[in-house]
């Protein structure tokens, strides 16, 4: 049995019984534009996601075919299935010492100290006395979600990408960075200056790209994460040493390189209601170009050893989706090996999301972990298009589980709302399998329960 963290269970089950209605997110996470470089924090029992924003670049807008970021948003979530988008924080056109000619407002971090929050985010300068390539700046806020104000330079003795933050349990603070080395330095109480000499953490992979720095502590441990080319494109690796500045000792891969074909991975990780989450992205919604990405989400699990059990990417992501709210099934968990595919509902608007096309007997599709609450369900709705008509089966756990529901498609052109009575109820969490009775094709948008 998958473990829930109890108070993250709670919080969805509050969701459901307050009727919220909205598609219910899975992976990925942010479905209205583009996000990578996640960095993920936990403040005041909510979680702040703090993304690069990708853009497709133009004529005159950044560097065709290749990253193009011109601002950074903030989201945040209690349950880490619904996000609030709190909208543009730092533009590049609004820090004083930023080329806003260059598009280049890449991987960020944030984090809180004595009350301020302090977004690091790098940039190439307009004034070649910060010297060449990319400088780390800072803007402050007394909220996580902004208002923030920039400083008007850029960190002085630092040049590199992927600022990373970490305060250790004494009050020191580390800024880690990457510039075809990962590298570290201490903070100073302000947070926004350096109070040591950049140093290189040694002992690293020697072959192939390694950036992006996250540093976290687990049972006085410290965990270095990073993206690697070992091959073709990155991996997630992690080392571990006793102290933050190192020596580290390589331990292992976190993920593998995507499937899909994404060049770059980029991660954080964190301890959220008793539960470690991994955040990472791949090219989701640009197939096609994976200068356009989007922000994962994944449960993270340690060995008794203390080291990291591999992270196997989800469509299905993490969460406990209410049975109230609209499921989009094609962020399944499992599906039948023949007759069920997923693809773009609109292939030139790939924000639009994915349907999911049934389109031989007995074929399947199913979606974990839904919550279906203490109160009755008696219908169920759901969205479909089927030009000759069909039917679907609705069961629990799976493919051969209990019937809820079998729901007569009528034959039509467009996509319709289609409602069918629940037959069978079963309370708590199961799995949601749909299943195709004919041979005629379905596809399907959405599910969702209507609860009393």
């Amino acid at each position: 049995m998958r473990y829930f963290p109890p108070k993250l269970l709670a919080g969805c089950i509050g969701l459901l019984l307050l009727g919220k209605s909205g598609i219910v997110a899975q992976n990925p996470v942010i479905r209205d534009q583009f996000t990578a470089d996640p960095s993920a924090r936990v403040f005041d029992d909510r979680v702040y996601l703090y993304p690069s924003h990708d853009i497709v670049a133009a004529k005159g807008r950044g560097r065709e075919g290749w990253f193009c970021m011109e601002d950074y948003h903030v989201f945040s979530s209690s349950d880490l299935i619904h996000w609030t988008d709190h909208g543009v924080i730092v533009s590049q056109n609004k820090v004083k010492w930023v080329d806003s000619t260059k598009y280049s407002m890449w991987s960020p971090d944030c984090f809180s100290r004595n009350g301020k929050y302090y977004f690091y985010f790098p940039s190439l300068a307009k004034d070649t006395i910060y010297g060449r390539g990319f400088s780390i700046g800072v803007s402050v806020s007394d909220q996580p979600a902004g208002s923030f104000t920039s400083e008007h330079e850029p960190i002085k003795n630092v040049h590199g990408i992927d600022p990373n933050v970490f305060i250790d349990n004494d009050g020191q603070a580390y800024l880690y960075w990457s510039a075809r080395n990962i590298y570290v330095a201490k903070l100073k109480e302000n947070m926004l200056e350096l109070d040591s000499d950049p140093q290189i953490i040694n002992n690293l992979p020697e072959e192939g790209l390694k950036e992006g720095p996250y540093v976290f502590e687990r049972n006085g441990k410290y965990y270095l994460t990073y993206p690697h080319v070992d091959n073709k494109t990155e991996r997630l690796e992690y080392a571990i040493s006793d102290n933050p500045m190192g020596p580290f000792r390589v331990s292992g891969v976190i993920m593998d390189e995507l499937p899909g074909g994404c060049w770059t991975n980029h991660q954080s990780i964190i301890l959220f209601r008793e539960q470690w989450y991994l955040f990472y992205h791949n090219n989701d919604l640009s197939p096609k170009f994976d200068k356009n990405r989007s922000v994962r989400i994944d449960s993270l699990f340690f060995n008794d050893d203390g080291t990291i059990q591999k992270v196997i990417p989800k469509l299905r992501g993490v969460g406990v989706s209410p049975a109230s709210q609209k499921i989009e099934i094609d962020r399944f968990s499992r599906k039948s090996e023949t007759g069920c595919t997923v693809v773009f509902l609109d292939t030139l608007n790939t924000f639009n999301g994915w349907k999911t096309i049934l389109d031989k007997k007995d074929a399947w599709i199913q979606y974990n972990t839904v919550e279906f609450g203490i109160a009755k369900n008696k219908k169920v709705e759901v969205k479909v298009s089927a030009k000759t008509g069909g039917t679907l089966c609705v069961r629990l756990d799976n493919a051969d589980g209990p019937i809820l529901s079998e729901i007569k498609v009528p034959a039509s052109e467009d996509w319709i709302t289609v409602t069918s009575r629940v037959s069978r109820y079963e309370e708590g969490i199961h799995n949601l399998v749909i299943v195709l009775k004919t041979d005629e094709p379905v596809e399907i948008d959405w599910i969702r329960f209507i609860i009393n």
